[in-house]
């Protein structure tokens, strides 16, 4: 490490964008949920020298807890990314396009889209629809203007309910997000990837579930625009408040799942110490 890194390093503080996986988080009811057992404990095999190792077995669904969707994740009318044939490129189990393992790493700008204080809330209202007007009133809140390759994070407020399962995933209340005219003002800044504190990066209307996620055939179908959901934003928003900015460089790295449809990632974001 050369010293001026070393020194920029030091100055840097780190906060971790990605939720916990633990038993019982909330998760969309749509993939397979998360567990994680022990199938060997301590003591149950020791060797001569008394030394003993345990080890788990997690389960879970590439679209649960903080989570990177890949391209190939939603199709429209059977087709992918640049009409690329959803079937045929499922051929075998696993994506021979638009998979995962596809995503570099992510190094570079994010920046915070912070709709509640722009709107001068504590969080959105339950079911409430994002709109480009919002999103442009969080965008001259940052003091920059987005450029293509950044990483644009929609913060609704929503995560301050994570705490309560049935809370956060809305079902009967809904969900605030972006809907389809917000997904095109986003895909419009040519974002490397977005991102949101709630599950489905969507408008949820009351009672409606994941009817329909337009968001998602706008950014995944028609841009090839990767999605991050799950995440942790709190934090974040005091942060870069505080800082007076809100951008900041951030790191996002997807596991190189060969063929998925999605992997679990921890965003980090690095801000300036004041």
């Amino acid at each position: 490490m050369t010293p001026a890194l070393h020194r920029q390093l030091a100055d840097t503080r780190v906060v971790d964008l990605s939720r916990p996986y633990e038993v019982g988080m909330p998760q969309s009811p749509n993939h397979p949920r998360y567990s994680h057992t022990l199938p060997r404990r301590h003591g149950d095999s020791v060797r001569a020298d008394g030394g003993s190792a345990a080890n788990d077995l997690i389960v879970l669904g590439t679209h649960v807890g903080t989570h990177m969707d890949a391209v190939a994740h939603v199709s429209q009318d059977g087709l992918l990314h640049g009409g690329v044939d959803a079937t045929s490129a499922s051929v075998g189990g696993r994506f021979s396009a638009l998979g995962i393992d596809g995503v570099a790493p992510l190094l570079g700008r994010g920046v915070l889209l912070d709709v509640p204080a722009a709107l001068g809330l504590d969080e959105c209202a339950p079911a409430y629809e994002i709109t480009p007007a919002d999103l442009d009133a969080a965008m001259a809140l940052t003091e920059v203007s987005a450029e293509p390759g950044d990483v644009l994070l929609v913060r609704s407020g929503w995560g301050r309910r994570w705490d309560d399962g049935e809370a956060y995933l809305g079902k009967l209340s809904g969900v605030p997000g972006v809907g389809e005219d917000g997904a095109r003002w986003l895909a419009s800044r040519q974002p490397s990837a977005v991102g949101a504190d709630t599950i489905a990066f969507e408008h949820l209307p009351a009672g409606r579930g994941h009817a329909a996620l337009p968001a998602h055939r706008v950014l995944l179908v028609e841009h090839g625009i990767n999605i991050i959901e799950t995440m942790d934003l709190e934090v974040l928003a005091e942060a870069t408040a505080a800082n007076g900015t809100r951008a900041f460089a951030v790191i996002v790295i997807p596991l190189k799942l060969v063929g998925a449809t999605g992997s679990p990632v921890r965003p980090l974001a690095l801000l300036d110490t004041p």
